[in-house]
């Protein structure tokens, strides 16, 4: 099995999110996994599929307006603007497509894990759960970073929440988007570009693969612009 691995872009919240879907809607090889990194045009924030849009609009902070997106995976609210963020698609049939969700988070965790290990952050995965607050109004996750759930990654020192994801699964496959919370990761710098390499090789290894730099898949313009454009629409933002 292969790992593509796309190079690096940036672009706004719903061209991201747009591109993601993408990713396990269209591709041009069948059968394989792939893997991107991406940035950010503008200040940004996405959110689960499943919250409530006024939950989320009270939870931005001053300072705005900011980039804003429904994400079509679930969790909870993740500010982007000092994060590192990547997705991931698995295909149908894949071991990790079909375990539990807990399992897949928890593999592809394990693999982040030791690629900021590798790069000098002291880290650990949660092992346990913890109770969800009492009638919590955001749904899932509320706000990304400011709880860790189980086989999160966290600072091993104070227990803060570097790094989660969430999941999404289809005929296609599994999409995972994920974020790395910068500033949690504390210590000395990190060379992003060397731990994106590593944490490729990582996640190959986890999946029994082979780690394959690729070119940009030759999408259709026309069907990306038009998902962007349904993911920036009122509708899609505002249906919870």
């Amino acid at each position: 099995m292969i790992l593509e691995v796309l190079p690096g872009r940036t672009g706004g919240a719903a061209e991201n999110m747009a591109t993601d879907f993408m990713m396990l809607q269209r591709y041009p090889r069948e059968g394989v996994a792939r893997y991107r990194p991406y940035g950010w045009r503008s200040p940004a924030f996405t959110f689960g599929y499943s919250q409530k849009i006024s939950f989320i609009r009270g939870q931005l902070p001053a300072g705005g307006p900011f980039d804003l997106c429904r994400r079509p995976t679930g969790g909870g609210l993740v500010d982007h603007r000092d994060d590192w963020t990547y997705s991931l698609v698995i295909p149908r049939g894949h071991p990790l497509e079909e375990a539990r969700a807990t399992q897949s988070y928890r593999a592809i965790h394990e693999a982040l894990a030791g690629a900021l290990a590798a790069a000098g952050v002291p880290v650990a995965l949660k092992p346990v759960a913890d109770a969800a607050p009492a009638g919590e109004p955001g749904g899932p996750a509320g706000v990304c970073f400011e709880r860790a759930e189980i086989f999160d990654v966290v600072h091993s020192g104070s227990g803060a929440k570097i790094a989660g994801g969430a999941q999404k699964r289809n005929k296609r496959g599994l999409l995972f988007q994920g974020s790395v919370w910068r500033p949690a990761a504390g210590g000395g710098p990190v060379d992003w570009d060397a731990f994106a390499g590593d944490f490729a090789g990582r996640l190959a290894a986890a999946l029994g693969a082979s780690a394959e730099a690729t070119p940009w898949p030759e999408f259709s313009d026309e069907e990306v612009d038009g998902l962007a454009e349904r993911y920036s629409s009122p509708e899609w933002m505002e249906f919870r």
